[in-house]
């Protein structure tokens, strides 16, 4: 069964999925233990619809405002090597990533949450939000996820996206054998 994708994504071929991490990533909640270590909850589905887009050939990023050692860990895991931490305007730091990679703004999705991520929106030609995204955050997405951020949402994208490049239908094959 292929994926329904927004109106926005016809037509496109995305080269590179950028996300920020908490409110996207992550349900938007951090656990702090008596010692001050992080904790964060990852939706298993996200990372794995993330390793069928890197398969595809698609380029991942992270772009956070904060430094935490279990993002850092899991993008470690999942294989992401365009991590970047400490980001107080995302805006430059999209800009740079895909000038660094040579892929031009119409094939990049950018998925955000909050205000801190418009600047990024203003960067790429698919700005994705989160379906609990500030009401400011959703009015400026071309598209908008039915899932949560930290429940869904990232899966959901990268699904649209593997189904806009037609390889939808070879992951699911793989698993159908």
């Amino acid at each position: 069964m292929q994926p329904t994708f927004p109106a926005a994504f016809r037509g496109k071929t995305p080269q590179i999925l950028i996300l920020d991490v908490d409110g996207v990533l992550t349900n938007n909640q951090i656990s702090l233990d008596p010692a001050g270590s992080e904790s964060k909850a990852f939706h298993v589905p996200d990372g794995a619809g993330l390793r069928w887009l890197k398969d595809a050939g698609v380029a991942v990023a992270l772009v956070s405002g904060r430094t935490s050692q279990a993002v850092a860990r899991r993008a470690a895991e999942l294989d992401i090597e365009h991590y970047t931490s400490g980001v107080k305007d995302k805006g430059p730091a999209v800009r740079t990533l895909l000038d660094r990679l040579s892929i031009r703004r119409e094939q990049a999705v950018y998925v955000g949450d909050d205000l801190v991520d418009l600047p990024a929106f203003r960067e790429v030609g698919l700005p994705v939000a989160v379906a609990n995204a500030h009401p400011l955050v959703t009015a400026r997405a071309a598209a908008v996820t039915t899932r949560a951020g930290g429940d869904g949402a990232v899966r959901e994208v990268c699904e649209w996206i593997l189904a806009t490049r037609g390889e939808w239908q070879r992951v699911v094959e793989r698993f159908m054998k």
